[in-house]
């Protein structure tokens, strides 16, 4: 369980990020977080796993103060939570299957790291990861071959490598075509749904995450002023979260 006890967020410049937030997020869930550029959005996301520092209140995640954590505590922390970027963050001149090994590295010995000495048995277990989100038949191809659709899902075949219980994922499919952004976000909720994985989603297109997710959190200036189900969003809430201004949905 995530959970958010009057979070605020002041960055060194005075902007405040995020305004007394309080929230829960219980394990399994499948969140979209929606609002303006600037909201907030990924702020709240990346303070979770420590990218961005909270400046007051308490966050906690399975009952662990996240602020408290240094060191090795720290890194075992963030193995169980994975990151999906916007641009993918692959090693673009590896093939796919080597990006999804590289998230084995941080429990490697150096030496093993150097000479990419990976066992039999991790390499299958790459190898399934890349099943997972379909493209198995891409593993020894060279990511820059690849469509971005693709690249993402090697993303997210790297973060299911290292058994995550979290999720996040910033802005995933704003670099995507329509027709490719939902298939990545079919594959989100297929691993939600069959995995248990809490998934915590930064999305731009709101039809986007009305289509998928099951919860709805949207912020406005650092402050959260939706949170429900996403059956209950209604016109009137979206204009609350976009202070009128047009929202936002694939292809706009």
């Amino acid at each position: 369980m995530i959970e958010f006890k009057h979070v605020d967020k002041v960055y060194p410049n005075g902007t405040k990020g995020l305004s007394d937030i309080n929230l829960t997020i219980d394990q399994g869930e499948f969140v979209a977080i929606i609002g303006l550029s600037g909201a907030g959005k990924s702020t709240l996301i990346r303070t979770i796993n420590r990218m961005i520092d909270v400046t007051g209140g308490q966050l906690t995640v399975d009952g662990t103060d996240v602020m408290s954590l240094s060191g090795k505590a720290m890194r075992r922390y963030r193995r169980k939570i994975g990151m999906i970027f916007q641009s993918y963050n692959l090693v673009t001149r590896a093939t796919a299957i080597k990006n999804v090994l590289s998230s084995m590295v941080p429990d490697m010995p150096f030496w093993k790291v150097l000479l990419g000495a990976f066992s039999a048995e991790q390499k299958l277990k790459a190898l399934e990861a890349l099943d997972k989100v379909g493209i198995l038949d891409k593993a020894y191809i060279r990511c820059d071959q690849l469509s971005g659709g693709q690249q993402q899902r090697v993303s997210l075949a790297r973060t299911l490598n290292q058994d995550p219980t979290i999720i996040l994922a910033d802005e995933p499919v704003a670099a995507l075509d329509p027709v490719t952004a939902h298939q990545v976000m079919a594959d989100f909720k297929r691993i939600n749904q069959e995995m248990n994985i809490t998934v915590l989603i930064n999305i731009h297109h709101v039809d986007l995450a009305l289509a998928y997710c099951t919860r709805v959190i949207g912020i406005r200036a650092g402050k959260i002023v939706y949170d429900g189900p996403t059956e209950t969003v209604t016109q009137e809430i979206l204009d609350e979260i976009y202070g009128g201004a047009t929202v936002p949905t694939a292809g706009t």
